[in-house]
């Protein structure tokens, strides 16, 4: 799921480099902190959240396929 994210990120942004994609472990759900260049952030959230919520959905539709919770977190 890592991966996953960290793809997406990077297709989104103009800085890929300073994508970064940690992973907090927990016993029912999975915590992703995506960090991006303080200029992408807009980029990453889209209008309204738009972009943001999709991810998401795209992350939980792939959590089920592992019957895992996946919670993506968007840091700046």
């Amino acid at each position: 799921m890592k991966e996953l994210i960290e793809m997406i990120a990077k297709a989104l942004v103009d800085s890929p480099d300073e994508v970064k994609v940690t992973e907090v472990e927990g016993e029912q759900t999975v915590v992703l902190e995506l960090r991006v260049a303080q200029s992408d952030l807009g980029k990453v959230i889209g209008k309204q959240g738009r972009t943001a919520r999709s991810i998401r959905t795209l992350l939980g539709a792939a959590g089920m396929k592992v019957r895992k919770r996946f919670v993506l977190e968007i840091l700046e």
